[in-house]
């Protein structure tokens, strides 16, 4: 029995190296000693303790299989699958809502309109703009003005040349031309004005129609049609929309694994739902601030999911090929003590 625990010892020592090391030729190295071991008789005794030898070589050959497996396969790790990112649509005028035109869980494209807030008040003076700004009238008589007073300045002049006409006649018609002037670039300068309290009347309009900024999905509605949407941080948003279309995957690591990630790295992902599925992430973040009340960092993957069959908001797994399962060293196995009985050799006196 000695001679069983002292091989049982070596099994054991064996399989810890082979964990420790993980080579494709210690691997066959140690899978040789093994079947020798199956071969070997363990004592004298022969038939009784054949099959113990036996025994011992099948342990040894599925430690060492179990240590390579376990070694070479990557670490896994536990993740939380999210969307890229999760909006707030808020108005960024006040006002009292129209129309919603989505509800909670359909799809929206980038710029769709999903709600507009009532605008009766913008569009009657965006009206009143725009005719102010076809107005030619004032314009019209500013211009008649205009050639009237030039005409009688010129004739004043004439006269005065001849000394028909004093100086004070002549300045008082050369300030009436200028006044004319003057007005007709008022009248020029309001319809311009006008043509732009227009533009400013509906820009307000156009921000009072609420679209999507991203392809995604909605995940709450909040307001509805007849309450009053606030402008502001803080306020009640509208609704919340979620981007899908590429998920992001947040890993946190030990401290050991620093340095062994890095960006554009593929990480296969074992997700929750579906069950069973196997997925391929790319690293695009790796934390260089590390968290050392837990001894982590943060590591995001980005995830596609064009055809959005993946949820977020899930469990998953990651396996960082990089990272080897198992690499913090803890003592080895200790060798099992001999029987009781069993035969120990002394020392020579």
């Amino acid at each position: 029995m000695h001679n069983v625990a002292r091989k049982l010892g070596a099994v054991l020592a064996a399989a810890w190296r082979q964990r420790n090391y993980c080579a494709a030729g210690s691997v066959r190295a140690s899978m040789k000693i093994a079947m020798a071991m199956m071969d070997e008789p363990i004592s004298a005794h022969g038939s009784r303790h054949s099959g113990v030898g036996a025994a011992i070589g099948r342990l040894s050959v599925t430690l060492i299989l179990a240590a390579a497996a376990g070694y070479a396969a990557g670490a896994e790790f536990d993740c939380i699958i999210e969307p890229k990112q999760v909006i707030e649509l808020r108005s960024p005028l006040e006002g009292l809502i129209d129309r919603v035109n989505v509800d909670r869980g359909d799809f929206v494209k980038k710029g769709q309109e999903v709600a507009v807030l009532d605008t009766s008040v913008e569009q009657i003076q965006a009206a009143i703009a725009k005719q102010r700004s076809q107005m030619e009238g004032a314009v019209t008589a500013g211009k008649a003005r205009v050639q009237f007073s030039a005409s009688k300045a010129q004739r004043i002049e004439e006269l005065h040349r001849d000394k028909f006409m004093s100086a004070q006649a002549r300045d008082e018609a050369a300030t009436e031309k200028a006044l004319a002037e003057a007005e007709l670039k008022d009248a020029s300068d309001n319809r311009l004005l006008a043509k732009l309290e227009y533009q400013r009347q509906q820009e307000i309009i156009r921000l009072k129609t609420i679209r999507s900024p991203i392809d995604g999905v909605v995940t709450e509605r909040i307001l509805h049609p007849g309450e009053f949407a606030e402008a502001g941080v803080g306020r009640k948003p509208l609704m919340k929309l979620a981007e899908i279309d590429v998920l992001h995957v947040e890993v946190l690591l030990p401290v050991e694994a620093y340095g062994k990630v890095q960006r554009g790295q593929s990480v296969e992902v074992l997700p929750e739902v579906p069950a069973g599925a196997h997925l391929r992430a790319t690293v695009k973040v790796v934390d260089t601030v590390l968290d050392a009340a837990s001894g982590t960092f943060g590591v995001r993957l980005e995830l596609p999911n064009k055809e959005r069959k993946i949820p977020a908001g899930i469990r998953c797994k990651a396996s960082f090929p990089s990272i080897v399962a198992g690499e913090r060293r803890v003592p080895p196995p200790a060798v099992p003590p001999p029987a009781k009985g069993a035969a120990q050799s002394r020392p020579a006196r």
